[in-house]
């Protein structure tokens, strides 16, 4: 795969790759616009100690056949693919990953809508047992940009920030779901939507 040769930022534990223009601002426009507009949103429920709270912010899942996902007591099964969510997976496979020797290196995805900065992702790792020991994730993100943070779950005083921007591309693999949460906080200042595919394959 092409992105391990490109692993440009250094955690121990973690394969990381982070291309901040791997769409163009012509481009992320019009896809953030599509996006938009043809993503059927809405708004669940997770359970989170025992209870059920809406989450704060706008989602939809999305898949080959029959790849449900199960996270925080939530079980989502797939909506067929949108033209424009296949459209940004292939570009991903075809200049990241070497598309002939692994053309289905991803059945999935999450598209998460961040409708300002009240809106946010506490810390968590994509650890369930649908993605497999050391699953590869890629993450798209379209409009306002955000902090995107990193901690270790051994040492939660030991993080790591990007900014994540518009037509972004962040790419995690290997270990890290094993040793690292990450999260999106609330920045109130925020008042632009904001929206995050993650590309994974549930096996």
């Amino acid at each position: 795969m092409l992105f391990q040769l490109l692993n440009n930022i250094v955690l121990d534990n973690a394969n990381l790759l982070f291309v901040e223009d791997f769409f163009n601002k012509k481009e992320a426009d019009r896809l953030l616009q599509s996006l938009t507009e043809t993503t059927p949103w809405e708004q669940g429920e997770i359970t989170m100690f025992g209870k059920k709270i809406l989450e704060p912010r706008l989602s939809s899942w999305h898949g080959d056949a029959g790849k449900v996902y199960t996270y925080s007591g939530k079980t989502q099964n797939p909506l067929p693919w949108t033209e424009t969510l296949a459209f940004i997976k292939n570009k991903i496979v075809e200049q990241t990953f070497d598309a002939q020797a692994t053309p289905s290196v991803f059945n999935s995805v999450l598209a998460n809508f961040y409708r300002n900065g009240q809106d946010s992702m506490g810390f968590h790792a994509d650890d369930e047992k649908e993605l497999g020991k050391n699953p590869t994730i890629a993450s798209v993100n379209f409009g306002e940009t955000r902090r995107f943070i990193f901690r270790r779950k051994d040492d939660k005083t030991t993080k790591h920030e990007l900014l994540l921007t518009h037509g972004s591309l962040l790419i995690m693999s290997g270990e890290m779901q094993h040793f690292w949460q990450h999260a999106v906080p609330k920045e109130p200042n925020k008042t632009k939507p904001r929206i995050n595919l993650t590309y994974r394959n549930i096996l």
